[in-house]
């Protein structure tokens, strides 16, 4: 069974996703102003995945193209929404057997970078990126109310039954 931190973070992915549902690469590739689309949002969270639980975790690059297009401060661009859900996916299936693995013990150990503490442990890594998801997905159901979508997701779903407290 996973840690009940990881049974959150998963929680928080499928909200995410289903917040996703119905946008039209069109629409995912709407840009309102300053704002980054939808698409580009998509790209920048598997540019997270990879870098904490693939790249930091375990020495894995499988898109080197997020490291530069989606990190943080990367410039404004116009990807395509389903091509940045596959590799979403395709980054998110690598990342789950090492977070199957996370204990209370190794959660409280530091994340690395060549070798290197980086000065957050995998729990508050994993804290921010849970955060993380949930900032992007209020951005993007502004994003959709601006563009006009209809019978949006409220959030959160079913948290009692998909994701429940329960302790460590």
């Amino acid at each position: 069974m996973a840690h009940p931190l990881i049974d959150q973070f998963r929680f928080t992915r499928r909200e995410w996703l289903r917040g996703l549902d119905g946008i039209s690469d069109a629409d995912g590739a709407e840009h309102l102003g300053p704002m980054n689309c939808i698409s580009w949002t998509v790209g920048h969270l598997a540019w997270h995945e990879q870098r904490y639980w693939l790249d930091r975790a375990q020495g894995l690059i499988l898109h080197p193209e997020l490291n530069e297009l989606y990190a943080y401060g990367a410039p404004m661009s116009t990807p395509i929404l389903s091509d940045m859900l596959a590799i979403w996916r395709e980054v998110t299936q690598a990342a789950d057997p090492y977070l199957d693995t996370l204990t209370s013990d190794t959660l409280q150990t530091p994340l690395r970078y060549n070798g290197k503490d980086i000065g957050q442990s995998c729990g508050s890594g994993l804290r921010r990126m849970t955060y993380h998801y949930w900032y992007h997905t209020g951005e993007i159901q502004a994003i959709r109310q601006i563009l006009g979508h209809k019978n949006l997701p409220e959030y959160v779903g079913d948290i009692e039954s998909e994701a429940p407290y329960r302790p460590e």
